[in-house]
């Protein structure tokens, strides 16, 4: 009891007051970084009235929000990818939500079934190749490449058990079956030019630096570095290259949740649906360089510039099946121990 009374408390203090519990006012748990978001919401607080308030987690959100149990403050659950999204719906932490509007922006593939999840934006796992001593990779280059022989110390990638790459592993899964994806993972492992670190953006600077030729990672941070002074110079020793093998190329999401004991969910509700339409949409495009999840908006100037990809049609749900043994795998190849 002290435990949900001391998180209760934190909750309550983050917020500033207790006011955070008011209907004019809605609360959102984020494991994206605020500033990635903040436009957004800054957009919705001034189009409704709405007062949004902040909390960011890089870890333990789910934990937190345990914890806090029935006194919860939390209005709205937003993640990264959909493994954390299915953490969230498999830990009782989330409530149904029946939207026509969330049905009509959102497709299919993108949103649980039940109504429990929503994709807000879509982000492709691409293949990077390096600017100078590679170029752009020919059609029909796939994942399984970068398991064959000939790029043996030529792939970086950051940890196989990182949820971005244990996703793509899942949908490996579903597809070829988790004897050929364990080849796979055994074969990339066996390719890998130094001990899998970092995040994405860094597989991009080891491209420029000349440890490899060749690394996996999203599409948008790609994007962010060239708008990024700074970071421009390692990305533009990169290029692009969307997989367009069996499958075509995988697509994973950011995604968000009503939270189960939401005491704001009208707001909750009208949250989620303005960040699936048009404008906030437009903003998630044109500021962070992901796809939009709306089908009916455009991406943004610089991504549609990388060219059009063939994207993996498999629902994302399907995919969320798969994600533990996708990690079993990577335990089973050992994977991030690569000296």
């Amino acid at each position: 009891m002290k435990k949900v009374i001391s998180a209760v408390a934190l909750a309550v203090s983050a917020f500033a007051s207790t006011s955070a519990l008011a209907a004019n006012e809605v609360n959102v748990y984020s494991y994206r970084q605020v500033y990635l978001i903040e436009p957004m919401l800054k957009e919705f607080e001034k189009d409704t009235g709405i007062k949004v308030n902040t909390i960011f987690a890089d870890k333990g959100l789910v934990d937190r929000v345990k914890q806090e149990g029935e006194l919860s403050p939390a209005d709205v659950l937003l993640t990264v990818d959909i493994a954390r999204v299915m953490e969230i719906v498999k830990a009782g932490l989330a409530q149904k939500v029946e939207s026509k509007t969330l049905e009509k922006n959102i497709p299919a593939q993108f949103r649980d079934s039940n109504g429990d999840w929503f994709g807000l934006t879509k982000r492709a796992r691409v293949i990077y190749s390096s600017k100078d001593r590679v170029g752009k990779l020919p059609a029909g280059f796939d994942y399984l490449d970068l398991a064959k022989p000939e790029y043996k110390g030529k792939v970086c990638v950051r940890s196989g058990k990182n949820s971005y790459n244990v996703s793509l592993f899942a949908a490996m899964i579903e597809h070829y079956g988790e004897e050929k994806t364990k080849s796979f993972l055994e074969g990339l492992k066996a390719n890998l030019a130094q001990k899998p670190q970092g995040g994405d953006r860094d597989q991009i600077k080891a491209i420029k630096e000349g440890i490899c030729d060749y690394a996996l990672g999203n599409s948008y941070y790609y994007g962010k570095m060239l708008d990024d002074e700074k970071q421009r110079a390692n990305a533009e020793g990169a290029v692009i290259n969307f997989p367009d093998g069996q499958f075509g190329t995988h697509v994973n999401i950011s995604a968000v949740a009503v939270a189960k004991h939401s005491p704001n969910r009208a707001n909750a509700v009208k949250l989620i649906e303005y960040l699936s339409g048009d404008k906030a949409q437009k903003l998630y495009a044109e500021l962070n360089h992901e796809y939009p999840v709306k089908e009916t908006a455009k991406a943004s100037e610089m991504v549609r510039g990388w060219g059009s990809f063939s994207a993996d049609a498999i629902k994302l749900e399907d995919i969320a099946k798969n994600y533990e043994k996708a990690l079993k795998l990577v335990d089973e190849v050992k994977f991030d121990d690569v000296k």
